[in-house]
């Protein structure tokens, strides 16, 4: 982490241009703090006042760490803050997708999937257990959206796992595997418009390292790309760096090198499809983005790097970037982390590049930087969307961005210190949970009973209806409220005993009612 990161309070409080005017609206739910505020280190010596905030959801306690919900004790998420402007939040697409990872190091609550709405309020939350999430993303396999992301162990920077596909109702319908004896790395996972899947994986093979000052009888990490028959497992195309690219590419100083320590040379990080069919290949340590023929594997051409085909512009050398996708047939987006160690650029950008395959040359359309001057040492995200804006990802600096085509910046996310999420998205999503919403009643110490409501995932619900009565079976309604996030406290006079809630959508048709419940003793 960069040690010194400005926070956003000091930003408002030092009325940067970028950032001037905005607001904060926080995530809701039951606030329990836990350690210090979410890097939260008061405004600079000498600043102006912030401004007001905005009004925030009730609940909603600055400065906690994670959520906990009383109707459903088991879920502890980090809790998430996100900045808008106040020229007025822009509502689509809706949700901001993320993972955070609990590696390498763990941040306060449980590290999972989150989904959250643009004013930071948790949707869906799945915690990761013993295991690692990363890159929750929304996709389309077989004609529907999907959601889908990485799970497994990581070790030193790269992942063996598995690419897992859920449906609408979050239900796993598939895990892609990587083959011929590889484990799918956590790097990538992307479905293609034919149902396949691009993977990318590593295997530890002998090298000849004496070119970078090794041995003769070294080892390093190859990076190996895949693209995968989701249906039937099979795999369909298969890349090996060694068998193209020389350890003499490598932008990383020599480190290991032995076959319980190997070279990370070449260092595999995303995939995608070009325009025309062929292979886009990201190698973060060799600084290099390669364009690769799915027919034969050889390489078409390198941009950036030690033996750039491309003559590169001002402004358009990039260092150990991440996350490369084409728009249309001459124009990439990068994360250009800029450092490694070592750092060769000041700040993370996102940046747009033309690049002209007939002149051979690279031009920078635009870089979007972070107002703190963000730095990531590794990871990041670009997600470029139809409008022109630009939502970004800043790796382990643990914030996300969103910024108009112009650069200037329309929201902006921040998680606790020492949490961070791999990738960051923004997307459209409808979720139908399978299981039924959760309540539990407890009595208020006012007077009267207080249902709190849930139902993980439910992305249509606009209000609930409380139940109660005598019996089990003799329930009518005594309260109707609308949804107000995650988590809905709703107040109501019956004694019940027995509860039950209904969720209703905006044109108040029954999505779903929860099991019958006695109250509880709070």
């Amino acid at each position: 982490m960069n040690g010194n990161r400005l926070t956003r309070r000091q930003l408002l409080g030092r009325g940067g241009a970028a950032l001037g005017g905005l607001v904060a609206a926080g995530a809701v739910g039951f606030d329990l703090p836990h350690g210090k505020a979410s890097g939260a280190r008061g405004a600079a010596s000498g600043s102006t006042p912030s401004p007001a905030p905005a009004a925030r959801p009730a609940g909603y306690a600055p400065g906690a760490l994670v959520h906990q919900f009383v109707s459903r004790p088991d879920l502890i998420p980090p809790a998430i803050s996100v900045t808008t402007t106040s020229e007025g939040p822009i509502t689509t697409p809706p949700y901001i997708l993320l993972s955070s990872t609990g590696y390498p190091t763990t941040g306060p609550g449980q590290p999972g999937n989150l989904i959250l709405d643009r004013s930071g309020r948790l949707v869906w939350f799945k915690p990761s257990g013993t295991r690692s999430f990363l890159g929750l993303a929304a996709q389309t396999y077989q004609g529907k959206p999907v959601l889908t992301w990485w799970q497994g162990k990581i070790t030193n920077g790269h992942g063996a796992g598995e690419g897992v596909i859920a449906d609408a109702s979050y239900t796993t319908i598939n895990t892609v595997q990587a083959g011929n004896g590889l484990m799918a790395d956590l790097h990538e996972f992307a479905i293609t418009a034919l149902d396949t899947a691009l993977v990318t994986a590593y295997s530890t093979a002998p090298a000849d390292l004496t070119a970078v000052g090794g041995k003769a009888d070294g080892y390093v990490l190859a990076g190996h790309a895949q693209e995968i028959d989701i249906a039937t497992g099979k795999v369909l195309f298969q890349w090996d760096s060694l068998d193209h690219v020389g350890v003499t590419e490598s932008m990383k100083s020599l480190s290991g090198g032995t076959k319980d320590n190997p070279f990370d040379y070449f260092h595999i990080n995303s995939l995608a499809l070009a325009p025309d069919g062929d292979l886009l290949i990201s190698s973060r340590n060799t600084c290099t983005v390669y364009k690769v023929s799915r027919q034969t594997g050889e390489i078409a051409w390198r941009l950036g790097g030690r033996q750039s085909s491309f003559e590169m512009g001002p402004g358009t050398r990039f260092y150990f970037q991440h996350h490369v996708r084409p728009h249309g047939a001459s124009t990439l987006s990068i994360f250009d982390d800029g450092g490694s160690p070592p750092r060769l650029q000041k700040v993370s950008r996102a940046i747009l590049l033309d690049i002209d395959t007939v002149a051979m040359s690279a031009k920078l359309r635009h870089a979007y930087t972070h107002p703190a001057g963000l730095a990531a040492a590794n990871q990041g995200s670009m997600q470029v969307l139809p409008d022109g804006r630009v939502f970004v990802g800043w790796g382990d600096e643990p914030y996300f961005s969103e910024f108009s085509a112009d650069g200037t910046l329309k929201l902006d996310g921040e998680f606790p210190a020492g949490d961070q999420s791999y990738r960051a998205f923004t997307a459209d999503w409808t979720g139908t949970p399978g299981g039924k919403p959760t309540v539990r009643v407890l009595g208020d110490p006012a007077g009267g009973r207080i249902a709190y409501v849930s139902w993980n995932g439910a992305t249509e619900v606009a209000g609930w209806i409380v139940r109660a009565g005598p019996t089990a079976a003799s329930l009518s309604e005594v309260a109707r409220q609308e949804r107000t996030g995650f988590e809905t406290a709703i107040a109501v006079t019956s004694n019940g005993p027995y509860f039950a809630v209904t969720a209703y959508d905006a044109s108040n048709a029954v999505l779903g009612q929860s099991a019958t419940v006695q109250i509880q003793r709070a």
